[in-house]
């Protein structure tokens, strides 16, 4: 009797208790892997695998030891070998040797992990066709990988890998390798081996160069090059017939590659490089030519022969040095998207600009009639211009409303400029790509009717508190200058639009928070740490926000409920959550996950 008094004071399940938390992976859950042949132990903290994992299929489970007799549901020796394994968002270091032991993995996932290299009998599992390994921290691979020749899928992308060996040619089975964000300067010509794989991503590392090798890849059909340092791609590359995507945004390309075999190419993307020319050869052979992105290069100009991609359906040009376009455009019959804010156009107004691309379609065809050899020209000058100073067209400050002042390098605006508009109602004024240090004074002389002004690309240190006087003002660029803030007396202004990109700013303006009638706020290219989402979602009526390529280290989930945001862009940001696969999702989606992390 004096033994179960001496117990009376315990909690007779706590031996349990005990012993599920010893055992991190229920029974439950082995029991129907061995039925089922799969096995998710995704997100469960692990910092190792249990041995009852690795030896599923070789032990009997615990229960044959405590039945005598079984249904055919729990007939263990009639189990199915285990083929898919799932240890995603775990916190594994290392990944044990006894992996051997089922060797009838089809799937294995250890992606979102610790991991910085794999055991050597990583290379015994022979039936294995899909890999995930990234988001990881590994500098190297074992070369027992490259055995694992009925591979199908790797993903390798966000780790810490510096080079990869030519026996990567050796997963000749391979459809899908990613690559991108690691530390990779150059690739190996044994890619050229890999003649199945369909979709290849080597963005965000350090490529100076591609092997010529790539173009034996003659079923690659996406190909993303996207944030490296390439001047230029290979000319071979104009032989992968297969090709559908190309990617090669972020680079210091000044040329378009020619793709004459390329026939089958329907999207190209080479945005933010420095392209200058756009020739016919260029084009000529992209007849399946779907998407077409250009934005933030320097093209000047462009060839009568875009009007002959009859298949093109968004045509993205924006910020480019575009002082006229092809009419022609008005006629692709697919064109859907047209983009092109941000170019000094003298003829296109930035109201029309604004209204969308079926109105500038229909303003680009009426124009046809007007100009036969289908381009928009400089105006010319006329009797109206002032012998003085020549660069001064009065005859679009009396018609389109303009003052145009821009590519001058000019280090202040003389006189005769503002004297020019007389007393002319000027709505936009361009005095971009000058070497202005400071903002003219003269221009609060144009405050009653100015609501458009352009002066990017200059020299522009501080913006005066004479800025606020602008009371007309809607639009301003004031992109690639020397600016670190903004004066608060801004506050007054009902501005709709502001861009502040490739800039030195180290915060978010604080002003910019007090603006409610922002619709359009675009910072990328500074050094911007963070954001206050609680004023953020103040201004209700922003629903574009461009913070790429800023120093932002973390994403308030807050910024979710800025539920009136169609366009929030985040990449090029050393934050580490959200995962770059979320953001790339689109904005929808972003905020939508940002939401769920908000804490209850």
């Amino acid at each position: 009797m004096s033994r179960f008094k001496r117990g009376a004071g315990l909690d007779s399940r706590a031996g349990f208790r005990q012993q599920k938390e010893e055992c991190p992976v229920p029974n439950g859950l082995l029991k129907g892997a061995r039925q089922s042949g799969q096995l998710n132990l995704s997100g469960r903290g692990l910092t190792e695998v249990p041995q009852s994992v690795w030896r599923l299929n070789i032990d009997p489970p615990e229960e044959a030891q405590q039945n005598v007799s079984f249904s055919a549901s729990d007939r263990w020796w009639e189990q199915t070998d285990l083929t898919k394994l799932l240890l995603s968002s775990n916190k594994l270091e290392t990944l044990s040797e006894d992996v051997k032991l089922l060797p009838a993995l089809v799937v294995l996932d250890i992606h979102d992990n610790q991991l910085r290299t794999l055991p050597a009998t990583i290379g015994e599992l022979e039936q294995l066709q899909k890999l995930n390994l990234s988001h990881n921290k590994m500098t190297h691979l074992p070369l027992e990988l490259w055995n694992l020749t009925n591979l199908r899928c790797l993903h390798l992308q966000q780790n810490l890998l510096e080079q990869l060996p030519s026996e990567l040619g050796q997963l000749c089975q391979l459809e899908d390798l990613d690559l991108s964000n690691n530390k990779l300067i150059i690739v190996p010509d044994g890619l050229a081996n890999l003649n199945n794989l369909v979709k290849l991503n080597l963005s965000f590392n350090s490529l100076k160069s591609l092997p010529s090798a790539i173009s034996e890849m003659k079923n690659l059909r996406m190909l993303d090059c996207s944030r490296n340092q390439l001047e230029s791609v290979p000319p071979v590359l104009a032989q992968m017939a297969s090709l559908e995507q190309l990617y090669l945004r972020h680079n210091k390309l000044r040329f378009l590659p020619e793709l004459p075999s390329c026939k089958t190419l329907k999207e190209l993307h080479c945005g933010n490089n420095q392209i200058e020319v756009l020739e016919a050869a260029h084009l000529k052979h992209l007849s399946a030519l779907s998407v077409l992105e250009l934005r933030d290069n320097k093209v000047k100009s462009l060839p009568e022969e875009i009007t002959l991609l009859q298949g093109l359906q968004r045509l993205d040009l924006t910020n480019n040095d575009l002082s006229s376009i092809p009419c022609g455009l008005g006629n692709l019959p697919k064109l859907t998207s047209l983009t092109l804010e941000g170019n000094p156009l003298r003829t296109i107004r930035r109201e029309l600009l604004t209204k969308g691309t079926s109105e500038l379609l229909k303003y680009l065809r009426s124009r046809i009639q007007e100009e036969p050899d289908g381009n928009l020209k400089d105006e010319p000058k006329t009797a109206m211009t002032l012998p003085s100073q020549s660069r001064i067209n009065v005859h679009a400050i009396k018609t389109l409303k303009t003052l145009e002042y821009s590519q001058k390098q000019e280090v202040a605006i003389p006189d005769d400029v503002f004297d020019a508009v007389s007393d002319g109602a000027v709505v936009n004024v361009n005095f971009s790509k000058n070497q202005l240090t400071e903002v003219p004074p003269r221009i609060v002389e144009l405050k009653d009717t100015l609501a458009d002004l352009n002066l990017g690309f200059n020299k522009l240190s501080a913006v005066p508190i004479e800025f606020s006087k602008l009371q007309q003002l809607v639009h301003v660029d004031l992109r690639n200058n020397l600016l670190t803030s903004l004066p608060m007396e801004l506050e007054s202004l009902k501005l709709r639009s502001i861009i502040l990109s490739f800039n030195r700013f180290k915060a978010f303006p604080d002003v910019l928070y007090r603006i409610l009638s922002l619709e359009t706020i675009l910072m990328s290219n500074n050094q911007v740490g963070a954001i206050d989402p609680l004023r953020l979602k103040l201004l209700d009526k922003l629903s574009t926000l461009d913070l790429q390529n800023n120093d932002i280290m973390q994403v308030p989930p807050e910024l979710g409920n800025c539920t009136s945001l169609r366009a929030l862009m985040l990449d090029g940001n050393p934050f580490r959550n959200p995962r770059a696969a979320i953001v790339a999702k689109g904005t929808d989606s972003l905020l939508e996950y940002l939401r769920s992390r908000i804490p209850t």
